[in-house]
């Protein structure tokens, strides 16, 4: 998830974005800082970026069934963050983070030991609907994708996305 954190850390904006979840209840934060992931404060070696949109432009997030792992993690991120809906149909459900153990033969089994939760501290423990429920029928042939026409029609009404108006001088 560390690599897909680092591509919408300038997107997500700086500042805490989710947390691992163990079972006793135990948070292990994620954070952004300059556009970088960090796992309870510490870089996770990626290098820093500017912020887009100063890390509060307006977010379109597009989910479905094959959203799963890493990609369930990144939208997760998202929940909670102002000026962000999420459109589509709900995530595959392993919304989770995993720990590695060393076996004495020297193998490695990686166990699935956390949940995965937003920035408001809700854990998610299967599918994660989205905002917005778009139906796309991947099997008929369409001139149009039902479930980027809702998210470019949220996003055309929000003000931060509106057209700049050559007519205005900015000061």
């Amino acid at each position: 998830m560390w690599p897909m954190l680092a591509v919408v850390g300038p997107i997500l904006g700086d500042g805490d974005v989710g947390a691992f979840v163990d079972a006793a209840g135990k948070k292990t934060g994620w954070s952004v800082e300059q556009g970088s992931p960090r796992v309870d404060g510490a870089p996770m070696g990626w290098g820093a970026s500017s912020p887009i949109g100063k890390g509060s432009a307006p977010v379109a997030v597009l989910t479905g069934a094959s959203t799963g792992s890493s990609g369930e993690a990144v939208t997760v991120a998202f929940r909670g963050r102002p000026d962000t809906r999420s459109f589509g149909a709900a995530t595959s459900g392993v919304p989770t983070g995993n720990a590695p153990h060393h076996l004495s033969d020297g193998a490695l089994l990686n166990l699935t030991e956390f949940e995965d939760a937003d920035r408001t501290g809700r854990a998610y423990d299967g599918p994660i609907p989205p905002d917005q429920v778009v139906v796309h029928h991947l099997g008929r042939a369409r001139k149009s994708d039902p479930v980027l026409d809702a998210a470019t029609e949220w996003l055309s009404g929000q003000p931060a996305c509106a057209e700049p108006n050559p007519d205005v001088t900015e000061p």
